[in-house]
């Protein structure tokens, strides 16, 4: 195991009615809020209705912008860094999953930088000041409520960056498992393969002596692939909305990687360039992709795999090599998210080769794709052909 730092400031307020801390939180940061959402559902599931009503007992000077994207756009960022300076914006409050949830962060180091947020996005600047934001979370999926990781797309470039600042900690999130009642089944499903490919990336990292870390991670897993089913066979369980929703805050707070090298991440960097330009749901490029990446790793070193297969889907090693075992946990994994209704192949979504050097390029934008294994433009491009069908 690695030396470490272990830190995260954000007060995690979870449980049914939890969102009455709201007033509590906002007391100290000021009378003008900036209210942000995505497309509108909150307004028909009560919970724009319980967030205003504590705004409104706080006598809160609220200005909304909403339409944020499932992949939100730096001109939305824009937009909401101008309300800000606009109207002498105290406090940011998210109100939404995770695309809402980072939207407002870059909104909230931008609102202080007077330069473009996109040299922020893309490590070209480094962010001295931000804005207080906190979140109510209404989509159990990345994590976002307590980390600070953000992801951001160029629309106009097709580029989907990855960026993270330490002041983009949500200074508090509300998570109440009954506001995620109203998440159609697509997203729920998103949402756990978002969750459980955030594990993944963890998992497989090649520190030694990290198996607190290893066990860690399996009982995150574990814990998702009970939960799951049980959940999509009753949207409105709050037991199991309440496991999953946390299974997702957990799986992202920065716990899971602590004493460890952080894992591979590629299979993300490969799914922001299917994103950037083709506009799919997150977790439904996760649930392709990540699959298929560990079966070419899988060729050169099997050994994580076999521990997957073996620890959390069950697989039994008894006369085989090491590589069976490792490919029998990958099709678990893919089997179990096909139960889910999760697609599996690039053509789920119309995309076919036609744009594949294009595609291989955009998983460039850092300069290392991997470190589990680090790839190559060849071995990316094999990922991507394995995925297609």
């Amino acid at each position: 195991m690695q030396s470490f730092l272990q830190y995260n400031p954000t007060r995690l307020w979870f449980g049914q009615g939890q969102i009455v801390q709201l007033k509590q939180e906002l007391g100290t940061a000021g009378k003008k809020v900036l209210l942000v959402y995505g497309g509108g559902s909150i307004k028909t599931n009560g919970v724009y209705d319980a967030v205003k009503e504590q705004l409104e007992d706080m006598q809160a000077e609220v200005v909304e912008l909403s339409g944020v994207e499932p992949n939100p756009r730096l001109t939305t960022v824009q937009k909401g860094i101008q309300m800000c300076r606009d109207h002498q914006i105290d406090l940011i409050l998210a109100v939404g999953g995770g695309s809402v949830i980072d939207c407002v962060k870059a909104i909230a180091v931008g609102a202080y930088y007077e330069g473009d947020v996109w040299d922020i996005i893309t490590r070209k600047a480094t962010p001295t000041r931000a804005l207080p934001f906190g979140t109510v979370l209404t989509l159990a999926a990345t994590g976002s409520e307590m980390n600070n990781i953000s992801v951001i797309t160029h629309w106009e470039r097709n580029e989907k960056r990855g960026w993270g600042s330490p002041l983009a900690y949500p200074t508090f999130s509300i998570l109440d498992p009954e506001f995620t009642f109203s998440v159609p089944r697509d997203q729920t499903v998103y949402g756990i393969v978002d969750m459980m490919s955030h594990v993944l990336e963890q998992y497989f990292h090649r520190t030694e002596h990290a198996e607190m870390m290893d066990r860690f991670m399996e009982s995150v897993l574990l814990t998702v692939i009970d939960a799951a089913p049980k959940l999509l066979a009753n949207l409105n369980s709050y037991e199991h909305r309440a496991t999953v929703m946390y299974a997702g805050t957990t799986a992202f707070n920065g716990l899971l990687s602590s004493g460890t090298d952080g894992g591979d991440w590629a299979s993300h960097q490969i799914e922001h360039g299917l994103s950037a330009i083709y506009d799919i749901p997150h977790g439904g490029g996760l649930a392709i992709v990540f699959p298929n990446w560990m079966r070419h790793c899988a060729e050169e070193d099997p050994s994580r795999m076999k521990k997957l297969a073996i620890t959390v889907f069950g697989i039994d090693p008894t006369g085989k090599t090491d590589y069976e075992v490792a490919i029998e946990g990958c099709q678990a994994l893919r089997d179990f998210w096909n139960s889910l209704g999760a697609p599996n192949r690039l053509g789920d979504y119309g995309i076919d080769d036609s744009r594949l050097d294009e595609l291989v390029h955009k998983s460039f934008m850092k300069d290392q794709v991997g470190q589990y294994k680090i790839m190559t433009r060849d071995t990316v491009r094999d990922i991507l052909l394995r995925s297609l069908s």
